[in-house]
């Protein structure tokens, strides 16, 4: 997990793609589903299941795969 405290420098909306490269250190979920992304650094895929709505995924990443089924996502860096 991730311990940082301050605000997010940056931040937008997601959109879901195998091909964007998009980094991050946090996603926000809006609406509930699952959250399949690639870990910064890595070519491996995990999925994040039965995320809740209005959870937070301390995770490092560079895409929000298209297999998503999450909606509302907002991606945080700092």
């Amino acid at each position: 997990m991730n311990n940082n405290i301050q605000p997010a420098k940056r931040s937008g909306a997601v959109t879901k793609s195998d091909t964007t490269v998009l980094k991050y250190k946090r996603l926000f979920v809006g609406g509930a589903g699952n959250v399949t992304i690639q870990h910064e650094g890595s070519d491996s895929v995990v999925t994040y299941t039965g995320v809740l709505a209005g959870s937070f995924l301390d995770v490092e990443g560079n895409r929000v795969m298209d297999a998503t089924t999450a909606t509302n996502i907002v991606w945080m860096d700092w």
